[in-house]
């Protein structure tokens, strides 16, 4: 079996996040990098899989060099190579269309990816993939297995959760519990180095979106103790300044 998983590099959920040029770029200084946490439980569950029935496990992400430690660390936990697509992700669309045009190429019979990127947090890519190799693609996936060729998946819907038979090849976006994360041990770290991480520039793609601004959330206001008998006070609040009832 062939598997391809996709993975994103984005800041450490707890770095302080700032904007340059008139707030339209990611201000990159000091910032720690990390692979997509979701993405991290696909590339787990891939690893497994691998381990399970054989065959191989690429590891592919569409961005710059700076990625590198994070392609490295996926070859350490278990991927037996690298794909790199030299650009920058600015879009959804874009990074989807990467995605398909390598997987056209290579056949792939499984493509997993986390349900989201945790910078971003569009939610689309799996299903962009998917409609553009014209196969199945569902997210987000909380349990997988194979038995040949056929996957046996569980997942979120609204309500409740759904159980699935599909054949393959399909694309899934993964969250927990799908695996548990994997930390690479130190033959990982070392066989990583020797593993070919093959730099590919990117096909041409119209552009659908053009970034304008970011903005940081509003600060959090000061806490409210309200007290146990005023009820109705915490009531009013909740109408007209929380808006929430």
């Amino acid at each position: 079996m062939k598997i391809l998983v996709c993975i994103t590099n984005v800041p450490d959920t707890t770095a302080k996040i700032t904007f340059t040029d008139n707030d339209t770029k990611l201000n990159k200084n000091g910032v720690q990098y990390i692979i997509g946490p979701y993405d991290d439980y696909a590339l787990a569950r891939g690893v497994e899989l691998k381990e399970q029935s054989g065959g191989t496990l690429t590891v592919l992400h569409v961005g710059e060099a700076d990625a590198d430690p994070q392609i490295r660390k996926a070859l350490a936990i278990g991927a037996d190579d690298a794909i790199r697509i030299n650009a920058d992700p600015l879009d959804s669309y874009f990074t989807a269309s990467q995605i398909a045009h390598v997987a056209k190429q290579n056949n792939y019979d499984l493509i997993l990816m986390g349900r989201e990127s945790i910078d971003f947090n569009s939610g689309v890519v799996h299903g962009l993939v998917g409609e553009m190799l014209e196969i199945p693609s569902y997210s987000p996936v909380m349990k997988l297995e194979i038995n040949g060729t056929t996957a046996t998946i569980a997942r979120e819907i609204d309500g409740g959760k759904e159980t699935l038979t599909v054949s393959l090849p399909l694309v899934l976006g993964c969250q927990e519990p799908i695996a548990e994360w994997k930390i690479p041990n130190m033959r990982g770290i070392m066989t990583a180095r020797t593993k070919p991480l093959q730099v590919l520039e990117p096909v041409s793609v119209d552009e659908m979106t053009t970034p304008g601004k970011y903005a940081l959330p509003a600060p959090k206001g000061a806490c409210k103790m309200i007290p146990a008998d005023e009820a109705a006070t915490l009531i009013k609040l909740l109408q007209t300044e929380a808006k929430v009832l």
